[in-house]
C-alpha cells in the first residue's frame, strides 16, 4: 500500500502544482485532486496537502515536496 497524497486544486492552482507533479512520477506514491479538500483558509495562506488524511503544509512548493517526503518517512504505513 502506498501513501495517499491529496491535493485540493485551488491550492494547486495557487502554486503546488510543482509539488503534484514531482509526487505523481514517484510510483511509491499515490496522488489525487479534489475539487476541495475544505480548508479554505489554509488554501489562501499556504500550500499544503494530505498526506494519509493529516494537513502537510509549508511556505513554497519546493518546501511543500521536501515536508511531504519527511512526513512519508517519519511515518511509515505500516
Amino acid at each position: 500500500m502506498n501513501p495517499m497524497v491529496e491535493f485540493c486544486v485551488s491550492n494547486l492552482a495557487n502554486g503546488s502544482q510543482e509539488t503534484y507533479e514531482i509526487l505523481e512520477r514517484d510510483p511509491n506514491i499515490d496522488v489525487l485532486e479534489y475539487g476541495c479538500l475544505s480548508y479554505c483558509t489554509k488554501c489562501s495562506e499556504s500550500f499544503y496537502a494530505i498526506v494519509n488524511g493529516e494537513l502537510v503544509e509549508a511556505d513554497s512548493p519546493q518546501e511543500l515536496t521536501k515536508a511531504i517526503y519527511q512526513f512519508i518517512e517519519e511515518n511509515p504505513l505500516w
